[in-house]
């Protein structure tokens, strides 16, 4: 069968030398699934599985033995992959004798560390003996450890321990073996006893004759000394022989003192110097660590000092510890200086994640992640109050430290993707002219540039927090696993506060904002921190737009970031306010608007009898609503504020408002005085002067009749088709209450349209009527008293003429007003009659026909202008006359009346229905 993997490789090893019990870093691939798959690991020959540490699937850790070989290959052997190959090799160098304390002291050094090792991995000492003495298969029974102990109080089933029992052992391991077997372990028990004693007396055998001449040699020293005596003057054989001793000790030690003093230097010189250089890389690290360091690899520089804290961190030799102590000072004043960098402003993620991960590293105290991320939060606050101070105090510069328009903006803006949609060119502004900040004001700067600072900072500050809980601040890889737990602990204790962060992040931008856009809005306490724009240009409805286009821009690419709403929802509500204070400008500047498009009226009327002012208002009001195209827009988790019914009321109260501005200025033009206006020519008053219509044929002022009539043309047509337009678009808009706004205008326009209909009856129907009973009485006239009559009178046709004047000043402005002022002229002209005729006391027989002719003239002159009141005036009147009775008189009145209407039939002709349209100019 082929292995389910493939077999392990070994493609790199760290340190590539090194003496016995090296620690090595062992790098590849397929080196096992885990601890339980890896079975078998050699360098240079030797088996190594017992300091074997299995870190990931490209990484082993253990300590080269003592092996044979010099130099060999790493061979790494898995369940899952088999017997492993390798690309390089590892060099076991064979240093000479050193000192005995030195080398001792390394030894137990290292095997504390591989006691420790073995501790930490369960491994017993007594586990290297034999797991099956009895050398028969095992058989474990299923007897609970409870019952056995019970059974066999005070024992154990343990071979090795004091108190073991062989009962116990056999239940527990061999409960199920037959007679046989038990008989085959007993006498596999009996060779292994056989086979130890054997060994020990083939040792005694290979000796005995070494141990015969001990023997002799000791009985004659024995025989020697008895014989010898121990009374003598020089003492005893052994006395005199330790004072040879001595004496020939003491003349070596004369010789050869100086000889002997100099090689004891000489091999002390010897083992010193084999000391440096077998840890050479010890006594040489506090200076590479400085090196290093300046050079900026803190990786070396951990690495280093993780293999030195493995080797000698527990060391008791006096001269491993000083220098160990030295390594710790420099490494101290290197957590320092990484501390120092990582809370630096401003710096990138990619940097403040590096850092954080060399102090974690070196195990630096405390939180570092954490530190960075309080750190970040102050200067994105500080960052935040200065964009506010420099523009509060004039001293707004284009660059500097909160010119944050390079990379981080762009890559802010990056990160929006398709999920932010971003108008004006896919950014947060639009492309602006070099004289832009000189044109913006300061407010609209303020908030574009404050949002460029969170756009800036807070995905970065959002993803460091990221990277905090999930543990990758500290490994990709997962290898640093009690980091990235300790990580992730540390990260869920510290969640409210992080949270408190973003509350007060956001909350700072939105009171900025509102300190420079809505200052009623905020406590009056906290307008001296985030107020102090009074002295700053007021805002449009435009420029109000502009500001939520980059407020619901930064909301966007925060959102993108995966930021809880709860955190974001006084964004929400700044916009909501912000939409709201944008359309009651607009319409405020609306109203401003309008008031001016008086000033705008040229008097230029074209086919329909209008000019281009109720047009302009259309226009403005078109304009006004297209404005508010994007504030109105309901983004996602908005609202429509036209829903809302505090702003319904206020939008409809100035909706209204724009209407009356608007016809207040109609009315107000209509009541100008001459004497405002300049005139570039003299008006006649006389309504029969060719020169009277001249204000509108060639452009310059009109006079006060002429505007009268002018601006009730106006009022026609906004009743008629402006209002309603301007209905049709609010309702497309989404604008609620458009028919309380166009009843209340309609009404509006109908009230004025009545004052200034009746204004100029007054000034043209009074006149005409007034001359109507000086002309009557002209010459002394006398109605009892008169020629028979022989034609109309001249005071008839004058009011004809007058009549047909009026006709014409109406005519040229709009057809539609004939009908209308007409019928009201000829209305008091009939009443003017009726009351003449009934106030004359008796009529002669030629004074009625006088009367008849003149009255029924005028009635059949005006008789397409005739309304029931007129009519009734013409009745009254004719009623007052004495009737005709002779057939002659009926004749006369006839002929008089034929002879009138053919010799006035061109002036009459005016008073004929007609299709003839205005003449266009």
């Amino acid at each position: 069968m082929s292995p389910a993997r493939p077999p392990p490789l070994v493609t790199g090893i760290s340190p590539k030398e090194g003496p016995a019990w090296t620690k090595v870093t062992i790098r590849g691939e397929n080196l096992g699934t885990g601890p339980a798959d890896l079975i078998g690991l050699s360098i240079c020959g030797h088996n190594c599985m017992l300091t074997a540490e299995w870190m990931s699937a490209s990484k082993i850790v253990c300590r080269v033995g003592p092996a044979k070989d010099d130099k060999g290959e790493i061979i790494v052997t898995t369940k899952s992959g088999g017997l492993g190959t390798s690309t390089v090799s590892f060099k076991l160098l064979r240093p000479e004798r050193i000192g005995i304390l030195e080398q001792s002291a390394v030894w137990v050094d290292e095997v504390n560390y591989d006691m420790r090792t073995n501790r930490n991995k369960g491994i017993s000492p007594f586990s290297l003996r034999p797991s099956n003495p009895l050398g028969i298969e095992m058989d474990k029974g299923k007897v609970p450890q409870k019952d056995l102990e019970q059974i066999f109080p005070g024992m154990s089933g343990d071979f090795t321990s004091e108190n073991f029992s062989a009962s116990w052992y056999l239940i527990e391991n061999h409960a199920g073996s037959g007679f046989e077997q038990l008989k085959i372990a007993a006498s596999n028990l009996k060779k292994q006893a056989t086979k130890k004693n054997e060994g020990s007396l083939a040792y005694v055998k290979g000796g005995l004759s070494t141990f015969f001449e001990a023997q002799d040699a000791l009985a004659a020293i024995h025989q020697r000394l008895e014989s010898d005596g121990t009374e003598k003057v020089e003492g005893s054989m052994t006395q005199r022989l330790e004072n040879i001793l001595n004496r020939a000790s003491d003349t070596a030690d004369t010789l050869f003192q100086e000889v002997l003093g100099r090689k004891d230097k000489a091999d002390s010189t010897r083992n010193a110097l084999n000391v440096l250089q077998r840890f050479k890389f010890l006594f040489n690290l506090p200076l590479n660590i400085e090196r290093n360091i300046q050079k900026g690899d803190y990786d070396v520089v951990i690495n280093d000092y993780e293999k030195a804290k493995s080797l000698f961190g527990n060391t008791e030799v006096a001269v491993f510890k000083k220098v160990y102590a030295e390594v710790e000072t420099r490494i101290e004043a290197l957590r320092n200086l990484l501390l120092e960098k990582l809370l630096e402003t401003p710096s990138t993620l990619h940097d403040q994640k590096r850092y954080i991960r060399y102090l974690s590293d070196l195990h630096a105290p405390g939180d570092p992640a954490w530190q960075c991320i309080y750190a970040q939060h102050k200067w994105i606050l500080q960052l935040m109050q200065n964009c506010r101070d420099e523009f509060i105090s004039g001293g707004r510069v284009g660059a500097g430290a909160l010119d944050l328009e390079g990379d981080t903006r762009l890559a802010a803006l990056g990160r929006l993707g398709h999920s932010a949609s971003l108008k004006r060119g896919g950014s947060l502004r639009s492309a602006r002219p070099s004289t832009w900040r000189f044109e913006t004001p300061q407010q609209v700067q303020f908030v574009e540039k404050l949002s460029d600072v969170v756009i800036g900072q807070l995905p970065n500050f959002w993803k460091l927090w990221i990277s905090y809980v999930n543990g990758s601040l500290f490994s990709e890889t997962g290898e640093k696993s009690g980091q990235v737990e300790k990580s992730k602990k540390n990260a869920r204790q510290r969640q409210n506060d992080f949270k408190k962060m973003i509350e007060e992040l956001t909350n700072r931008l939105v009171k900025l904002i509102r300190g420079a856009l809505l200052p009623t809005t905020l406590p009056q306490g906290e307008l001296r921190v985030y107020g102090g724009w009074e002295d700053k240009t007021e805002l449009t409805g435009a420029w109000f737009t502009q500001i939520i286009h980059t407020v619901r821009g930064c909301h966007e690419a925060l959102s993108t970031l995966e930021i809880p709403n709860d955190l974001l929802q006084v964004i929400q509500d700044l916009l909501l306010d912000l939409r709201v204070h944008c359309l009651m400008v607009t319409l405020l500047h609306t109203s401003e608007d309008v008031k001016r498009l008086a000033e705008k009226e040229d008097w230029v009327v074209d086919n329909e009898g209008i000019t281009s002012l109720p047009s302009k208002f259309e226009q403005c009001l078109v304009h006004m609503l297209q404005s508010l195209k994007e504030p109105l827009e309901i983004k996602a988790g908005e609202i429509n504020v036209l829903q809302l019914d505090q702003v319904q009321d206020k939008a409809a109260q100035l909706s209204v408002s724009i209407m009356k501005v608007f016809i207040n200025c109609l009315e107000q033009l209509s009541m100008k005085a001459d004497e405002d206006f300049n005139v570039s020519h003299n008006v006649s008053v006389d309504l029969s002067s060719p020169d009277r219509f001249s204000g509108i044929q060639d452009g310059s002022i009109p006079t006060s009749e002429q505007r009268l009539l002018i601006i009730l043309s106006n009022c026609q047509y906004l009743e008629r088709h402006t209002f309603l337009n301007l209905a049709n678009h609010f309702e497309k808009h989404g604008l609620t209450g458009t028919e309380k706004i166009n009843r209340v205008s309609v009404d509006a326009v109908r009230e004025l349209d009545g004052k200034l209909f009746e204004a100029y009856i007054e000034r043209r129907a009074d006149p005409i009527a007034g001359s109507l009973e000086p002309g009557m009485y002209a010459g002394y006239f006398d109605w009892r008293d008169c020629q028979t009559p022989a034609g109309v009178r001249n005071y008839l046709k004058e009011a004809l003429v007058n009549i047909i004047a009026v006709h014409a000043e109406v005519f040229t402005v709009s057809k539609d007003l004939v009908p209308r002022v007409l019928s009201r002229i000829v209305e008091s002209v009939a009443d003017e009659m009726c009351r003449l005729m009934q106030c004359v006391s008796s009529f002669s027989k030629n004074g009625a026909l006088q009367a008849r002719l003149e009255l029924s003239a005028l009635r059949d002159a005006v008789a397409a202008y005739l309304n029931p009141d007129s009519n009734t005036s013409f009745k009254q009147a004719l009623d007052s006359l004495p009737q005709l009775h002779s057939g002659a008189d009926k004749k006369l009145l006839e002929e008089l009346l034929n002879k009138f209407k053919s010799s006035m039939q061109l002036q009459l002709t005016c008073f004929q229905p007609s299709n003839i349209q205005p003449i266009k100019r």
